[in-house]
Order: structure tokens, then C-alpha cells, then sequence
């Protein structure tokens, strides 16, 4: 039973950062890649980035603008959100996902496409 466990969010205010940490237990992180989502209220859950056992990365661009870095800690089955620079239109509800069983990256943006999810970490920029 893979178990993915979000931790981080919180309230800043714009033009500050926060850390997500996703924490990965029940199967070693050793392919596919594990990725962060977000969903705004009202609506869909968009990708925002995603990195690979090897530690390639993949960033949904127009909505980070490098002001996000996914890394990970593979001894410790664990994948960091580095968020900088938070706007407002930041805010949401942010998921952690895993998927163990594929490989390359053209499935990363169909949240259907990620087989396990964590419970989300509300994050919350005010202006």
C-alpha cells in the first residue's frame, strides 16, 4: 500500500516561500517519477511539476516561471516543492502524486495518469 503524506503548506503573504514535502512510504521510489499538483477552488487540478528517479525535472512553465524547483531526497523516499516568489494566484490546494510504472514525461500533465495521490497541503498567499 503506497502512502504519499504532503506537509508544508501554510499562509504567506506575496513574495514569500514555503517548502512542500511529500514523503513516499509502502514502495521504494526507484522509477516512474512522482509529481506536484494544485487545484484552485472551482477548479481542475492542474500539473506543476514532476522529477524522475533520476532527477530529471519537468515544470509546468507559465504557471512557475522558475519560481518553483522540485528536487528529491531518494534515501529518503521524500520529494521537496521549493516555492518562491508566491502570488496570489498561487493559492491552493496542493497534491503530491506518484507513479511508479512509467516512463518519459508526455503523460505528466493527466493528473488520470498518476496512480497514487496524497491528502493535499493548503497553501495560502495573501496580498
Amino acid at each position: 500500500q503506497v502512502q504519499l503524506v504532503e506537509s508544508g503548506g501554510g499562509l504567506v503573504q506575496a513574495g514569500g516561500s514555503l517548502r512542500l514535502s511529500c514523503a513516499a512510504s509502502g514502495r521504494t521510489f526507484s522509477g516512474g517519477a512522482m509529481g506536484w499538483f494544485r487545484q484552485a477552488p472551482g477548479k481542475e487540478r492542474k500539473f506543476v511539476a514532476a522529477i524522475t528517479w533520476t532527477g530529471d525535472s519537468t515544470y509546468d512553465l507559465d504557471s512557475v516561471k522558475g519560481r518553483f524547483t522540485i528536487s528529491r531526497d531518494n534515501a529518503k523516499n521524500t520529494v521537496y516543492l521549493q516555492m518562491t516568489s508566491l502570488k496570489p494566484e498561487d493559492t491552493a490546494v496542493y497534491y503530491c502524486a506518484a507513479q511508479f510504472d512509467k516512463y518519459g514525461s508526455t503523460w505528466y500533465r493527466t493528473a488520470g495518469a498518476w496512480d497514487y495521490w496524497g491528502q493535499g497541503t493548503q497553501v495560502t498567499v495573501s496580498s
